[in-house]
């Protein structure tokens, strides 16, 4: 056999080799999800060496009247896996658009009882149990997985401004912060992603990455 057609037969053998082992190591690589609000940096000696760990911040436990008048804490949200987070305003243009969306996700992640999740009506003066249970009829928000909350303004502006970071209202003594961001929080109370919840390509990302996270838990 002439050398040139050595060289070609070799190369033929070996491209299902070179693929086998391509294929192999994607498929062993896993996307890791980022985590969001840093609180501070910790330093510690490794082996005579000093090293830097970013530590994130937990959002603070919380219990809030739900829709169908009893209270519901972040425990019993985040209990099987991981909650959805959003603040809402009746008067807002986005507010129809945030839940419509949010609409998709429970639709999604129907029958999966590890994903829940968690609106918060930022009008507690107006938004009673009644009204919340009208918002829950009004977005087929299925019972114990899609809970609307509200409570006293206090509560809410910490929950927003300190515990999820939202940006305060200009007016904080008339006003609370309200966002069309939506917030995937696992199940140590972290913040693993931020999203525009009144984009479909953005929500199309939050419930890609529920799936990154409930794949993480799965094969810890």
């Amino acid at each position: 056999m002439r050398p040139r057609q050595t060289l070609v037969l070799g190369l033929i053998l070996l491209v299902p080799v070179l693929a086998f082992l391509f294929l192999k190591s994607f498929g062993t690589n896993r996307y890791a999800l980022p985590t969001y609000l840093p609180d501070h940096v910790d330093s510690t000696q490794v082996e005579g060496t000093w090293q830097r760990d970013t530590v994130f911040h937990q959002i603070g436990d919380f219990r809030l009247p739900a829709q169908s008048g009893r209270e519901v804490s972040q425990a019993e949200l985040a209990d099987k896996g991981l909650y959805v987070a959003s603040f809402f305003e009746t008067s807002s243009a986005d507010y129809q658009r945030l839940n419509t969306q949010l609409m998709r996700v429970q639709e999604k992640f129907r029958r999966e009882p590890r994903v829940r999740m968690a609106s918060f009506s930022i009008n507690p003066t107006q938004d009673s149990v009644a009204a919340l249970s009208r918002y829950a009829e009004q977005y087929g928000a299925i019972a114990g997985k899609w809970f609307f909350l509200t409570g006293d303004k206090t509560s809410l502006n910490k929950l927003a401004t300190q515990e999820f970071r939202l940006t305060p209202a200009a007016d904080a003594s008339s006003q609370l912060p309200h966002s069309q961001r939506v917030f995937l929080v696992d199940k140590d109370y972290r913040v693993r992603g931020i999203y525009d919840g009144t984009s479909e390509k953005e929500i199309n990302r939050l419930m890609t990455e529920i799936e990154v996270l409930l794949y993480t838990y799965d094969h810890e």
